[in-house]
């Protein structure tokens, strides 16, 4: 028999026993592996009993991966007995042992997250037009354009919206401040990749002119060691260009697609564009009713499984970084932000995803949902627009029914979607609704 009692909600503890004979059998059964490691006088080794060589080396000396799986084995019919559901591995302490009692043990378990489903059904979701509009049309056009410029040297001053390659070092209380300095750095004046204040003040230089550029930085600067300050960057210019862009004429349609006058070339960017909002509103319509029904959910998660998440996403980013030789640190400021912040955010997600999971799978107990031919096909119709190189053979032949297995989980979560999208209502997003 074991007990339960609850430390707090979402955390229990579970006193159990593990059986003498158990706890016998385990220490046994490791000193049969492991004994011949202990040198015992007057013994050859391996030969040494083993509770000589416990009252030598202590009570403990056997208590190995033997006893380990014997407390797991133990401690998952307790699990059973009182019906819970860790989520974590627990966290054991032995309260006491002997080899005619056995052994009493503690275990500290952080149980799975609960959730009491609110409102799933006759859900209502905002949501606007998607209409393509002339102007779309023409940032299309415009995007291409800018694709095929073709970029022009100048010896003139420097203007809004030229291309501009130069040199710039920056000082800070009259030292020069590490990642501040460049050469031949190049770029667009006016696209505000610098701090404010910076660009504006290099409009009218001239090649080869150096020119001090007075900035003082946001106080929220991701350097924190300048965020405030001001300081003063020597720049040269080497370079001055501008790009030349095509005109929009037959010519142009031609020569950058596979159709003859631009009348056509706007009516194909038309309908792509169509079939795009198409699928955009689909996605947000689908995004939008899953996010309210967790919303709508009660879910109750314990800290230490959203921090045993996050630091495991953590942990793998790290690794990840560390094979291509970036330092943790080093990404953080890459990304504009501090190392502190990375965990915030990742303990938030980690937060988002658990109540995500959690409220989809009562979801799926509450409604008995099963993924049905349909959400096979989408889900392997979303993995083939992830794999480039598939073919449309290699997509039909994994549809079938002996290849789909693997698609399982996803065509699952294809199921729960659908269910959701097919008991929600489209209603108007009013223009005050974000």
């Amino acid at each position: 028999m074991s007990e339960i009692t609850t430390i707090e909600n979402g955390k229990v503890k579970l006193t159990f026993k593990l059986p003498a004979e158990d706890y016998v059998k385990a220490l046994d059964a490791a000193y049969h592996r492991i004994g011949s490691k202990y040198a015992m006088p007057g013994f050859r080794k391996g030969k040494a009993p083993r509770r000589m060589i416990e009252k030598q080396y202590g009570d403990a000396a056997f208590w190995d991966r033997e006893l380990d799986m014997a407390v797991e084995r133990a401690c998952a019919d307790a699990v059973a007995e009182h019906k819970i559901l860790p989520a974590l591995a627990p966290e054991y302490s032995v309260m006491s042992y002997s080899e005619t009692e056995g052994c009493e043990i503690e275990a500290t378990i952080v149980l799975e997250p609960t959730c009491e489903l609110g409102r799933y059904k006759g859900i209502e979701v905002p949501m606007a037009e998607y209409n393509v509009t002339d102007e779309d049309v023409a940032r299309e056009l415009d995007s291409r354009r800018q694709g095929v410029a073709r970029l022009v040297s100048v010896d003139r001053p420097l203007e809004l919206g030229d291309i501009a390659k130069f040199d710039f070092a920056g000082f800070c209380d009259g030292e020069q401040f590490e990642g501040g300095t460049a050469e031949n750095y190049s770029m667009k004046i006016g696209s505000h990749q610098f701090i404010p204040g910076f660009e504006e003040q290099m409009v009218g230089m001239k090649i080869d002119e150096e020119r001090d550029v007075h900035v003082t930085f946001p106080e929220d600067y991701q350097a924190e060691h300048l965020a405030g300050k001001e300081a003063v960057f020597k720049v040269t210019v080497h370079e001055i260009s501008y790009e030349e862009l095509p005109e929009l004429n037959d010519e142009f349609a031609a020569d950058t697609s596979e159709f003859e006058t631009l009348d056509e070339l706007k009516a194909n960017i038309r309908e792509n564009l169509e079939k795009q909002a198409v699928k955009d509103r689909a996605a947000a319509f689908e995004s939008a009713a899953l996010q309210q029904v967790i919303d709508n959910a009660k879910v109750e998660i314990h800290e230490d499984l959203i921090s045993a998440e996050a630091h495991a996403e953590l942990h793998n980013l790290e690794h990840q970084l560390a094979d291509i030789g970036l330092k943790f640190e080093d990404y953080a400021n890459y990304m504009g932000t501090t190392v502190d912040d990375l965990h915030e955010r990742y303990h938030k997600m980690a937060a988002d995803q658990i109540k995500a999971r959690t409220v989809i799978q009562a979801l799926i107990d509450a409604e008995k949902i099963e993924p049905e031919d349909c959400d096979y096909d989408a889900a392997i119709d979303a993995y083939a627009e992830r794999e480039k190189d598939w073919t449309a053979e290699k997509t039909a032949e994994e549809k079938l029914p002996e290849n789909r297995g693997k698609y399982a989980q996803s065509a699952l979560y294809e199921a729960v979607v659908r269910f959701i999208k097919a008991n929600a209502v489209i209603t108007e997003k009013k223009e005050n609704e974000e």
